[in-house]
């Protein structure tokens, strides 16, 4: 497989086009938010060889204790003396209710460590131990460098720097995406797109983002084409049936507005639109129709399921997209549970184990179970010690990856130090920066270049597209960094 050199990215004339069109007024702005997309188009590779990430981010920093929870008895007991059980008023989830959700790992973790997922995450939870198509990764988040707490309070920055703005929503949010606090232009998941474009008949279908803008799905070149639930985003002058009452005004509006000018920003302004108003047509046949042959998602209408839903319309219509290689975002709210956690987690975790197992589920009945995976994302993780009816910012945090090429129930990476004490055992190792904040033991670089390898970017342009990964590779204090994780084949 072919992969664009990042060096020939023109960014500069990328942004020189963007602000060029940008002046021509404010008019169809959706035909304006496609002005950037990128331009190259060439032949698609030969053969069925599809392959597709989903991105499913969790807005609000997802509790990682009451997500993956630690189940040994032990480590459940440190657990519950930290949170407080549920029946004392405290967020501890009782034992009992874990059972079954508990994880059966193929590969016992050492010094018997045992998980559960949340008790609403029965469907995930049986994906993870029948059907071994999903993997857990442990503790992972944003890093530059391995970090334990000593280096995090080292003062010397430029030898142990930290990743900007921990626990502040919008900049871990950016981080996660792109490696770059808020304001950051470019995400890896467009990096991602960047190097794919030439697999594609039509570029403009590399990065598709269901959950409106996402630094994610922002390269250098390749931007993303936003759809909604309901399918394209189309303009409306030129779509409708009729304009003002008028067939012939709306005829003569589609003209105006796609018709080639002499003068170069009318052009551009008219080509964009143009391209615009195929691509709407592009996505309406791909998409159909709106029901599947085997609808997995049957009884399911949240706002996940139907993004997710919308995104296995795509797939299935990939042929007519031109699409070889594509990168999906899709997302869900609600996760700053400051309190309520537990009266109002139950559902978010419902609604995330329903919407992944069901689109897992469509991708088998459509054959394309090995060639999609979906992983997720959050701001960062929560404290493991409770503020009375919820949990607080915090940074690591557990993340899930579902999908047929999964090497799936299995639990990556290291386990976490039931402690608020940072009083590991593990050589070298403090794992919290205050209240069970948890320091990833496994970095966002990591996690996503080994989404990146098996999507098939060479390993000698995954730092291009994950800057941080050049300092991951070895071991520090005590912990192994490897560049690939292991959880896909």
């Amino acid at each position: 497989m072919h992969f664009i050199d990042p060096a020939a990215h023109t960014r500069r004339a990328f942004l020189r086009r963007s602000g060029q069109l940008a002046m021509t007024g404010t008019a169809l702005p959706f035909a304006l938010n496609l002005a950037s997309m990128g331009e190259a188009a060439a032949q698609a590779a030969s053969g069925d060889d599809y392959k597709a990430l989903v991105c499913v981010f969790l807005f609000g920093g997802n509790d990682y204790a009451n997500t993956v929870v630690t189940y040994d008895d032990p480590s459940y007991t440190a657990y519950s003396t930290i949170r407080v059980p549920q029946a004392s008023g405290g967020v501890a989830i009782a034992k009992a209710d874990l059972a079954p959700t508990l994880l059966v790992p193929d590969t016992a973790l050492a010094d018997g460590r045992q998980y559960a997922l949340h008790p609403a995450m029965t469907k995930l939870a049986a994906l993870f131990n029948t059907d071994k198509k999903v993997a857990v990764q442990l503790n992972v988040g944003p890093l530059v460098v391995p970090l334990t707490r000593a280096t995090f309070n080292n003062s010397n920055k430029k030898l142990y720097p930290v990743p900007p703005k921990l626990f502040s929503h919008n900049d871990q949010q950016s981080t996660w995406q792109s490696s770059s606090p808020e304001g950051s232009t470019v995400g890896w998941g467009g990096n991602i797109g960047d190097l794919a474009l030439t697999q594609n008949s039509n570029s403009l279908f590399t990065c598709m983002s269901v959950a409106g803008n996402a630094v994610f799905l922002s390269g250098d070149t390749a931007l993303q084409y936003q759809v909604s639930t309901g399918g394209a985003v189309g303009i409306a002058s030129v779509k409708n049936a009729n304009t003002f009452g008028s067939t012939a005004l709306k005829n003569a509006m589609a003209q105006l507005v796609q018709e080639t000018r002499g003068h170069a920003l009318e052009n551009e302004y008219n080509r964009v639109t143009k391209r615009a108003v195929e691509a709407e047509s592009s996505v309406t046949a791909a998409i159909q129709p709106a029901t599947f042959a085997t609808d997995t998602f049957v009884g399911l209408n949240t706002g996940l399921a139907n993004q997710l839903k919308m995104v296995a319309r795509i797939i299935r219509g990939r042929s007519t997209l031109g699409a070889k290689r594509q990168v999906f975002f899709v997302s869900m709210g609600g996760f700053d549970l400051h309190d309520k956690l537990i009266a109002n987690q139950a559902g978010l975790m419902g609604q995330l184990s329903d919407a992944l197992t069901a689109f897992h589920q469509q991708m088998v009945a459509q054959g394309m179970a090995d060639k999609v995976t979906a992983f997720t994302a959050s701001d960062f993780g929560r404290t493991l010690a409770s503020n009375g009816d919820g949990s607080d910012h915090g940074w690591g945090s557990h993340h899930f990856i579902v999908g047929g090429a999964v090497k799936g129930k299995q639990l990556y990476g290291t386990p976490q130090v039931v402690s608020i004490n940072n009083d590991s055992k593990l050589p070298g190792y403090e794992g919290h920066v205050g209240q069970g904040r948890l320091i990833p033991t496994t970095s966002v670089d990591q996690y996503g270049a080994t989404l990146a390898k098996w999507f098939g970017v060479p390993d000698a342009q995954l730092p291009s597209i994950l800057p941080n990964l050049r300092n991951f590779g070895g071991s520090s204090g005590g912990i192994a960094y490897p560049i690939n994780m292991g959880f896909m084949t």
